[in-house]
């Protein structure tokens, strides 16, 4: 794909953006418990997560799912700083799902981070919560992959492939997303 590909938007609608958010909340909440347990007086991932669901539900895309995304991701950052590992992935996971709701329209790789990186936060948070057991990363995406509705994935194939780097969630990143579109294939 070239540049002037990249600048392509493609069609999206509200009721796919909710559908891809109800995907990522989804896909985070299963690792909840594992930041609750290690940070339990921090409500920020939880917050967004609930924020999240109300969007994906039909409710408007607010202030207070921005903000509440970017406080996840700041509890992440938090999380790390204590060592909590697997907690930091956990809220990064939240802060992805309450990103979702902003998917855009353009024709760029690095939009199915919207899509997907709560799933590959979610297994990277699992898999270090395992004592950093791959195999267990990797059972979850194939998790995620079963949990992705028809819309979720036709709208994931809409975009370029998953971009390389991002260290072990990219690279979790990009197993989802392969495994989707060769689902999307297969059907």
């Amino acid at each position: 794909m070239n540049t002037a590909d990249e600048d392509q938007t493609i069609e999206l609608s509200m009721d796919e953006i909710r559908e891809v958010t109800g995907y990522a909340v989804a896909c985070a909440e299963p690792v909840l418990a594992i930041f609750e347990r290690d940070c339990p007086d921090d409500l920020r991932p939880r917050a967004v997560l609930d924020e999240a669901r109300r969007f994906a539900a039909g409710g408007k895309r607010t202030k207070a799912l921005r903000m509440t995304a970017l406080d996840a991701h700041r509890a992440a950052r938090a999380a790390a700083e204590m060592r909590y590992e697997a907690a930091a992935d956990a809220a990064r996971a939240a802060g992805h799902a309450g990103g979702a709701a902003y998917l855009h329209p353009l024709a760029k790789a690095t939009q199915g981070g919207h899509i997907l990186m709560s799933a590959a936060h979610a297994a990277r948070a699992l898999e270090l919560d395992a004592g950093d057991d791959r195999n267990v990363g990797d059972e979850y995406i194939k998790k995620a992959t079963g949990l992705a509705s028809p819309i979720v994935v036709n709208v994931l194939t809409r975009y370029p492939p998953a971009p390389s780097g991002r260290g072990r969630a990219g690279e979790l990143w990009r197993k989802l997303d392969a495994s989707l579109r060769q689902h999307a294939i297969d059907r």
